[in-house]
């Protein structure tokens, strides 16, 4: 099986921790040579020293916003004026606020699409002509389970993370072609900064303990544990791999068995 991506150029966002931290380490122990994109520069620093150079790879940074857009639009497009090509694209953000659809604001409704499905469209625009032109290209999107059954006060969230994966399969359908594939990466419940986030909003709002609603939250999963950020990271370099290759326009859910649909 071939899983090296040696030669590969992957840019991976939110990649100063959690799931996104974990991809681009995956990614670079595979041989890529990795461009992490994050808000803060100071952490961008720091999460370079975790990505492995044994192969000869030479990895980057660079820092934007994902709240803004145009913003994000300039610092891609000042990075690729060296004409790098982009073979592997990341798209991972931190998901909305939790909070039911019905009270939800307007504007936090537009945020989130802009955050996520605005700025995913900004990136894949920026580097898909490189990929075409090299004729590899893998778009994954870390997205999350809700676009297969919605999680409970995750409205915003489990409104635009739909929109992103009916987005993702459009692309498939239209530059499979060209040797690009697009998938996307549902997490489950991974211990990650959110999670933790998650678990003390339902905490305080109950008034239980943030360890029994854990303990209540790993009782719906099989696997009876939150899953790893390096577990999540292993499906996302797998489908970046040339192994990969004929897979195109799916939900990959990794979440222990607790998504009840197919």
């Amino acid at each position: 099986m071939n899983l090296s991506l040696k030669g590969k150029n992957a840019l991976v966002c939110g990649s100063t921790q959690g799931i996104g931290k974990a991809a681009a380490m995956e990614l670079a122990a595979l041989g890529a040579n990795v461009i992490l994109v994050a808000r803060n520069e100071t952490t961008l620093q720091d999460a370079m020293d975790y990505l492995d150079v044994s192969q000869g790879q030479e990895h980057d940074y660079f820092s934007a916003d994902f709240s803004e857009p145009r913003l994000l639009q300039e610092s891609l497009q000042s990075y690729l004026s060296g004409n790098k090509t982009i073979h592997i694209l990341v798209n991972n953000t931190g998901g909305p606020s939790a909070g039911p659809a019905h009270t939800a604001g307007i504007d936090a409704f537009r945020a989130a699409f802009e955050m996520h499905l605005i700025c995913n469209q900004i990136l894949v625009q920026s580097v898909m002509q490189g990929m075409i032109d090299s004729g590899y290209g893998r778009i994954i999107n870390v997205i999350s389970t809700s676009v297969k059954q919605p999680l409970e006060n995750l409205g915003v969230s489990n409104t635009i993370r739909g929109a992103v994966a009916s987005w993702a399969k459009t692309l498939a359908n239209e530059l499979g072609r060209y040797g690009i594939t697009v998938n996307n990466v549902l997490p489950g419940a991974t211990n990650t900064i959110r999670l933790q986030s998650i678990i003390y909003n339902k905490a305080n709002k109950s008034g239980h303990s943030s360890e029994a609603v854990s303990n209540e939250m790993i009782a719906e999963i099989p696997a009876a544990r939150f899953a790893e950020p390096e577990e999540i990271a292993a499906a996302i370099a797998f489908l970046a791999s040339p192994a990969a290759s004929y897979i195109n326009g799916i939900n990959l859910p990794v979440d222990g068995g607790r998504t009840k649909s197919l």
